[in-house]
């Protein structure tokens, strides 16, 4: 889920940074210091609305002053059981990464079909063995977050697991056949 949230936190302001305009040093920094991060279980990926709060601290044998800032972030912030759409960006004979933004997620190849599947190493996808659906790279996906964890250290290394074995979540042709499906039930 992307969400605008207002934070307040400290930035430190490097001493060759000082002599310039205050105001435009400040936005740059916090942009910096929070942009592409993760903290809290929150992907921050756009700052806006940078201002100062109260005046500058100076700690002894640090050349850098450090501003307390207030500002807006656009973040996204994933949970359990949230519903999810993306593309498929990496086929592996493990399962799939699906790109959300700003982080991928992977779905297990138990996970992406009530099939038993096989791995097409040579045309990068996955095929079901019974029903011939398949997946491959580029391919829009929906899908239902069912684990997290979070590595605010190393961002890239935070792991979502998906799954597209339930009703509604699979990629989209999928679900355009089903909903067919369902019309010509109904009109019978």
């Amino acid at each position: 889920m992307y969400v605008l949230l207002e934070r307040e936190d400290v930035i430190r302001i490097p001493p060759e940074k000082l002599s310039e305009n205050f105001e435009k040093v400040t936005e740059e920094v916090t942009r910096e210091t929070f942009e592409g991060r993760l903290a809290n279980g929150i992907f921050n990926l756009i700052i806006t609305d940078v201002e100062g709060v109260e005046e500058c601290k100076i700690v002894h044998g640090d050349p850098g002053v450090y501003q307390k800032v207030k500002f807006t972030t656009l973040a996204f912030k994933p949970e359990l059981q949230e519903i999810v759409e993306g593309f498929v960006c990496e086929i592996l004979e493990f399962g799939a990464f699906v790109r959300l933004g700003s982080l991928d997620g992977l779905v297990h190849i138990s996970q992406v079909m009530d099939d038993r599947i096989s791995y097409d190493a040579g045309n990068q996808r996955l095929v079901g063995k019974q029903s011939k659906r398949d997946l491959k790279v580029g391919d829009k996906v929906r899908a239902r977050i069912v684990t997290l964890s979070f590595n605010e250290r190393v961002p890239r290394d935070s792991k979502i697991g998906l799954t597209m074995r339930q009703p509604g979540v699979g990629k989209f042709e999928w679900l355009e056949e089903a909903e067919k499906e369902v019309e010509k039930k109904e009109k019978k």
